[in-house]
Parts: structure tokens; sequence; C-alpha cells
């Protein structure tokens, strides 16, 4: 069984934006019912620990929008008290961090990722339908003075941000964050939004980088799929996420778990196996859990299937990227 030490957690379908990449605009979200409760949750990620999971990230959806989510990460800390869980963190559009920054680095969270595709505040209404660029940054604001490491992830798309390729750039290394860009998936309806249109290669992106930089790659990996390159002038480290550009399958090392108990061995295939069922039949042991989890992890496959070349989408996913959590 390939080993497993990285798992990423949806706990919530439901978002306050509704980023065009993202979602739909008018989404129909889960019957609460259907969605792990915190307590189920924390026994889920629990479990998980145990068998050898040393990173947990919390996704959504947005995750801060869930209520009371502070329970649970809270609950998630005495992991990382007994040294089993080496990092919890997230992925957030920062709408919330001004509430929860402070909390957030009292339950044991140290650094977290930003999803922000654009600096210019009438084109970030426009991608994400109902965000507003000043509460966002607002919530950075909030992160860095409680303490916390930002990344910032930008999704790369053609004709949107190819002009704020520096000044993004720029405004990162002023603000000692780091930068990872992303590559568009062709995940959920995509409706009016042509992703093929939308696909800007990061080998393209990295090109326009080196005009202006000398970039040096770097060894090192941080558990997820990102290749780093540092910027010899500036001192700078960006991240490059390429799913379709290159397909980094053969040194994936991580799960996502949906909200609603699913577990998707991989973001580009659509075999999954359901947790919830073994977990809410067996409120007294985990052995059936277990049971599943190795099971399912020995599905895991090689290699995913994103493909955009001779102009049609090869590989696209029916189910949207807040279902799975990115």
């Amino acid at each position: 069984m390939r080993p497993i030490s990285y798992l990423r957690v949806s706990v919530t379908d439901r978002c306050d934006f509704r980023c065009v990449y993202c979602m739909s605009e008018n989404m129909n979200f889960l019957p609460k019912k259907e969605l792990l409760t915190l307590e189920e949750l924390d026994r889920m990620c629990s479990t998980f620990v145990g068998l050898g999971v040393e990173k947990l990230r919390i996704t959504g959806g947005e995750p801060l929008v869930r209520r009371d989510i502070m329970t649970f990460f809270n609950s998630m800390s005495r992991h990382l008290d007994s040294g089993d869980l080496k990092e919890l963190t997230l992925t957030t559009n920062g709408s919330q961090l001004h509430r929860f920054a402070k909390d957030l680095h009292a339950a044991g969270v140290r650094r977290i990722n930003i999803s922000l595709d654009t600096l210019d505040e009438k084109k970030f209404a426009d991608i994400t339908r109902w965000g507003r660029l000043p509460q966002v940054l607002k919530g950075i604001d909030a992160a860095r003075n409680a303490g916390l490491r930002v990344k910032i992830n930008v999704v790369a798309l053609k004709g949107f941000n190819e002009d704020e390729l520096f000044s993004i750039a720029d405004w990162c290394a002023q603000e000692d964050m780091d930068l990872t860009f992303i590559e568009v998936m062709p995940m959920g309806d995509i409706g009016n939004e042509d992703r093929i249109d939308q696909y800007w290669p990061l080998e393209d992106l990295r090109a326009r980088l080196a005009e202006r930089f000398t970039l040096t790659d770097l060894p090192e990996r941080t558990g997820g799929p990102a290749r780093y390159v540092k910027l010899e002038e500036t001192g700078q480290k960006i991240g490059f996420i390429t799913p379709l550009t290159h397909n980094f399958c053969e040194s994936c090392n991580r799960v996502r778990l949906t909200c609603t108990g699913e577990l998707f061995m991989c973001l580009g295939q659509e075999d999954n196996a359901d947790l919830r069922a073994p977990l809410r039949a067996n409120p007294d042991s985990t052995t059936p859990l277990d049971a599943a989890i190795r099971d399912a992890i020995s599905r895991k496959p090689k290699g995913h299937d994103f493909d955009y070349s001779r102009q049609n989408v090869g590989g696209q996913m029916s189910r949207h990227m807040s279902h799975t959590g990115g």
C-alpha cells in the first residue's frame, strides 16, 4: 500500500464566494444530514492520523463558513500536542480570516493558503461573483498579525490575470508571502466558462517570469504537488502546480475526503470510497473504518487523465472543485 501522509478534508461544500472555475452561480448545496458532523470529522481524521497521516489540510467550499468550525480545529490540536500530527493547516478565500486568525493560531495552525487570483477590485468581484477584495486583504493582514505564514495561491487564467503576473509577484515579495501559481483544471459544469480559452500553461508563465528574473529550481517539496523556483534577484520562492503540463502523480502522497465522507484517491479520477457508511455503522469501533481506508488507498491510481491537447478537454471531471475540496 502506498504510504499516505497527507489528508485534505473538505468540511463543507458551502462558500461565500462563487468563483467561476469552482462553482456554478446557483449551486445546489448538500442537505445537512449528508454532511459529516464535526464529531464525525474528528473521528475520521483521528483514524487517518492513527494510520500515519502527518499533515491535515482543511478545505471547503470555504471552511471558515462552517458553523462552530473552531471546535474541530481545537479538537485536532491534540494530535499536534501528541506529535502524531506534524501540521494542521487550511486553504481559505480569506473572507473570514479577520474573525478567526487569532483562534486558528491558538489551535496550532502556523501556515495557511489563501486563494487570490487578482489584485484588481473589479476583476476580483467578477471572478468570485460575490467576493469583495478589501475584505480579503483585511483577512490577510489579520492572519499575518496573528503570526500565520501566508501563501497566496493564484489560478493562472489566460486573458484574466496575465497582465498581473509581475504585480502579484512584486506584492507577495514586498509583503513576505509565498506564492504559488496553479493551472486551471477541468472540473465541474463549465457552462459558459470555456476552460480551453482560460487555460494558461505554467510553462508560458514561467518563461515570462524568466524574462525579468533569474529562476533557480529548488529541490524542496512541502508534501503537495508544487515545484518551486527561487527568483535570484529578490530571493523570493514561487511554486508551480501543473496537473496538466506535468503529471506529478508518481510522488503523490495525499488523498482527499469530502464533507460527505467520500474518499477520493486522486483529484483527476472518479474512483472513490464511501467512508461515511462504516463510520456511522460502527460508532464504538474504528476497525471497520480502518479496513475501509486501507482498501481504498490500495486502489490509489498511478496517474490521472487531465489533458487539454488537441483543443478538447480530456479527462474532464463532472464534479465541482468545491465538492472535493481542491
